[in-house]
């Protein structure tokens, strides 16, 4: 069994659709984490994108990075630039790190559709997700 955490800085959005993904592709060869540098709660957009997609996150919670601190990652996924930039020392041995930044869709201002703007980013991940299993899980 592989552990992925996926990190992002609140675990409230992009980190969040990520394991929804992620939990979604494992076929139970994986167990998966998400955890933010700092929590802000989900975002009821990003739940909201991914029951548009069948995925029910609604019962995630957002959690801080340091609450994993003593699991063994096999992967550690940062999915913003400032996650990747501000992440604390994980000690996992071998982890394989990797980063992808996503737009975040909470972040536009004025947006003339944000159910657009999260489901645009949400396809992002969703065909970086099937990308990483195809080539590191399957």
């Amino acid at each position: 069994m592989k552990n992925i955490l996926i990190l992002c800085t609140g675990n409230s959005c992009r980190s969040q659709i990520a394991h929804g993904y992620f939990d979604k592709f494992s076929n139970n060869k994986c167990v998966i984490y998400s955890a933010g540098i700092e929590t802000h709660g989900l975002n009821p957009n990003a739940v909201q994108t991914m029951l548009r997609d069948t995925i029910d996150i609604s019962r995630h919670t957002s959690n801080n990075v340091n609450e994993y601190i003593d699991i063994n990652f096999d992967f550690i996924i940062t999915v913003c630039d400032h996650a990747n930039e501000s992440c604390p020392n994980i000690p996992s041995k071998n982890a394989l790190k990797i980063h992808k930044n996503f737009f975040d869709p909470s972040k536009i201002k004025n947006s003339s559709n944000p159910q657009e703007d999260f489901d645009k980013c949400r396809e992002e991940i969703k065909k970086f997700s099937l990308e990483f299993y195809k080539k590191y899980i399957d």
